[in-house]
């Protein structure tokens, strides 16, 4: 085996994760503490190469999930330190080396997780969204024949939610659970523009700031869009259009972009791209690789008019949303507009967004009429598209019937003839 740099994210972490016996062990705190790096770094480096006869049991909510969190992790974890000897079965995901196999299973699938009786370690990601019984029955499956310690469970997460039992279990552990708090300067590599996002989430909302940059127990309140639910697929015959919207981004925002079909006054939604460190090539790469027709509709960030015009250039029917005053409301109230939205289960990040997506709050905890900016991209694609094609909509209404376009003073009609500018979105 080749001779491995490894990089500790999170050194603190990481030691405290060699030196704990206790049979649970608990990792909660802020975004970008490096918890799931060490975790996995942990359960690679010190469980998977050094020790034999385990197995291994890695898990979150959703399949989907669990793929693009944790499998793609691991993966990323044996390029970077160019292990070798390590088998991958990616239909089944499953990791081999040696005598230990490490299996992802999501907690969707509670019979195929029944069927696993001899596991030395599980580790559960974003565990908040375990229920009690999630948790009793991860426990009661870690029990394999073990040489090389106990059995030990890992559970980690941002504590988003003070009704989750995990509250009790941080704030008293009982006799053989270990609890360990880390925030973002815990990890040395955190860049310094999320560092400045976290911390100015002070001025925005108190209750992110707790959460996200603190790593405290607290529960969101205002979150915006409730009217959804997640479905297996997009339709592929019942919808009367397709188009997509798009988000750039760079280092610390990802480049976003979702699709959408119409279906009454319905829409299906699939995340396509949620990734930082895109260039303009990348990105219309990307697209030319996921948007099978070139004529259908982008509408995207006005912000990039260069990188709009590179990917116009590149034979896509991409236009610019536009902004001004409000315009961030009035596009809210045209998604909120429809009956339902229709989100795919493997939209892991839109979905994730959708949950969190909330109104800012004074110091006082009051909900004020303003979305928080944090973690909303595929939001704002999703908007940007939505509200052209509300826009379009409200057009369609007007000019058939001529008592109102003579005399409708509202919003979407000063839109529709440039009275307005800034009510676009």
């Amino acid at each position: 085996m080749k001779k491995r740099v490894v990089v500790y994210h999170n050194p603190k972490t990481y030691c405290w994760l060699q030196q704990t016996k206790k049979r649970k062990n608990i990792l909660y705190g802020s975004a970008g503490s490096g918890k799931s790096w060490s975790i996995a770094q942990f359960l690679l480096l010190e469980r998977m190469i050094k020790a034999d006869n385990i197995r291994i049991l890695v898990t979150m909510k959703t399949r989907p999930q669990l793929k693009k969190a944790c499998w793609n992790l691991f993966n990323d974890l044996i390029i970077k330190y160019e292990l070798e000897g390590f088998s991958m079965n990616k239909s089944d995901l499953v990791l081999r080396f040696g005598s230990n196999e490490m299996y992802f299973v999501p907690l969707d699938d509670p019979e195929k997780l029944k069927s696993f009786e001899r596991i030395n370690y599980i580790w559960a990601e974003e565990a908040t969204s375990l229920s009690h019984l999630d948790y009793l029955q991860l426990d009661i499956r870690c029990r394999g024949e073990n040489s090389y310690g106990n059995n030990q469970l890992f559970f980690s997460f941002n504590p988003i939610d003070e009704q989750s039992f995990f509250k009790g279990i941080t704030d008293n552990p009982t006799s053989d659970t270990a609890v360990q708090h880390s925030t973002y300067k815990d990890n040395l590599h955190t860049s310094d523009k999320y560092i400045k996002q976290l911390e100015n989430l002070i001025e925005h909302d108190e209750t992110y700031y707790k959460i996200y940059t603190l790593g405290q127990w607290a529960t969101p309140e205002g979150i915006i869009y409730t009217n959804w639910d997640i479905v297996s697929g997009m339709p592929t015959e019942q919808f009367s259009e397709r188009a997509w919207g798009l988000d750039f981004g760079y280092s610390t925002n990802p480049c976003a972009l979702v699709e959408i079909r119409f279906a009454g006054n319905e829409y299906f939604a699939q995340e396509h791209i949620y990734e930082t460190g895109l260039t303009n090539p990348d990105i219309i790469r990307k697209l030319e690789s996921i948007i099978e027709n070139k004529s259908d509709l982008i509408i995207a960030d006005s912000a990039e008019p260069k990188s709009i015009e590179e990917i116009k250039r590149a034979g896509f029917n991409i236009h610019p949303c536009r902004k001004g005053k409000d315009s961030v409301k009035f596009g809210i109230n045209a998604v909120k507009s429809y009956n339902k939205t229709h989100i795919t289960a493997d939209s892991v990040d839109l979905i994730k967004e959708k949950k969190s997506y909330k109104w800012k709050e004074d110091k006082d905890g009051n909900i004020l009429d303003e979305p928080l900016k944090f973690h909303d991209h595929l939001m704002d694609a999703e908007r940007y598209l939505i509200m052209h094609f509300k826009t379009l909509t409200e057009a369609t209404i007007i000019f058939l019937d001529s008592d109102k376009a003579e005399h409708t003073e509202d919003a979407e009609w000063n839109i529709l003839n440039n009275e307005n500018e800034d009510a676009w979105i």
